[in-house]
């Protein structure tokens, strides 16, 4: 064959290759359309976000960079149509959030993505034993909570949320009901700060009392039942709409919180425009210790951008399948 006949032939590959990819690209209902998710500034939310995008980015979309907003602005913002979508919309905790910026009226939300959440507050499990300490109500006693008092001031401290988060609204709220504002102190501020100097207060042998959430890193550091100890909470008590639900589990057990889901929450416009990323918010579903496990990565030092882009590439590789099968779903729901 002479070098004339294999350019030619050697093109027209390229042309067809080419073609063929244009049209496979065109197919996928994305094309064209471009996303703005947005989470909030906890560093430990982006890992699920990201496996939101990548699957947006499967459908064609072009999605851009995540932004980092305060919850409240993120829902404003979504319900204005200035972003997409919010990964980890906290079902009940965001009620009144959600509700504010227009509820049902102005967002899309199907499907439970992470199930299972708890929340509550903990105390180290050898100052728990010792003084049989098993409601928060017992740091009502003066005695009880100088146990917990890390500034001499009389008052136990507690490591609380940050100002803006959803669990802020909960705790200041409990810590009136249960009549515990003249001996407990609510510490707030950067929660990523505040455990981290209560960890060191209890790796140096402390007693120590804090809040936390799972899925985080706390929990793989200081763990329930081995370290901590949770507390319960003399009776139910939630803020705003919420005042009526009652928070004990099945097993009798009341930690003051209801259990959570992570849901991914859309503009409701774009959802109704866009029926294959409307299915796929409805079927994506992530076990809660997956999210758990990449946390505590994060927590030991993988904790940049790349790293956790590996742990999202990961983590879709080893459920490929399942992965492969949501796109397939959700391009369907598009023909």
């Amino acid at each position: 064959m002479n070098k004339s006949r294999m350019k030619t032939l050697f093109t027209t590959s390229l042309l067809a290759s080419s073609v063929a990819f244009t049209a496979q690209a065109a197919d996928l209902p994305g094309t064209g359309k471009t996303v703005q998710p947005i989470q909030s500034t906890v560093a430990e939310e982006t890992f699920q976000t990201l496996v939101v995008n990548k699957a947006m980015e499967a459908l064609g979309y072009t999605v851009q960079p995540t932004k980092e907003v305060d919850y409240n602005v993120g829902y404003t913002s979504i319900a204005n149509g200035d972003a997409t979508y919010l990964a980890v919309n906290w079902d009940p905790l965001h009620k009144d959030k959600y509700e504010q910026a227009g509820g049902d009226n102005k967002f899309y939300r199907k499907g439970e993505y992470i199930s299972g959440a708890a929340q509550g507050y903990l105390i180290d499990k050898k100052t728990a034993d010792k003084y049989h300490i098993t409601n928060i109500e017992q740091l009502k006693d003066p005695k009880i909570a100088k146990l917990f008092d890390t500034n001499d001031d009389g008052t136990a401290d507690l490591t609380g949320c940050n100002p803006g988060w959803g669990c802020e609204s909960v705790v200041n709220h409990q810590m009136k009901s249960f009549g515990l504002e003249k001996t407990v102190t609510n510490n707030q501020g950067n929660y990523a700060a505040l455990i981290a100097d209560t960890i060191a207060r209890y790796r140096n042998g402390e007693s120590i009392l804090y809040y936390t959430w799972t899925p985080y890193w706390v929990s793989g550091v200081l763990v329930p039942g081995k370290d901590v100890t949770w507390l319960e909470v003399p009776f139910s008590s939630l803020p705003g709409n919420r005042s009526d639900i009652d928070t004990a589990l099945p097993n009798g057990k009341n930690y003051g919180f209801q259990m959570n889901t992570m849901r991914i929450v859309a503009n409701k416009k774009f959802a109704e425009e866009n029926p294959a990323a409307a299915k796929l918010f409805s079927i994506m579903k992530m076990s809660i210790n997956d999210v758990s496990a990449e946390n505590l990565m994060m927590q030991k030092g993988q904790n940049k951008s790349q790293d956790i882009e590996t742990h999202a590439n990961g983590w879709i590789k080893a459920h490929q399948k399942q992965f492969d099968a949501w796109i397939t779903e959700a391009k369907n729901a598009a023909k």
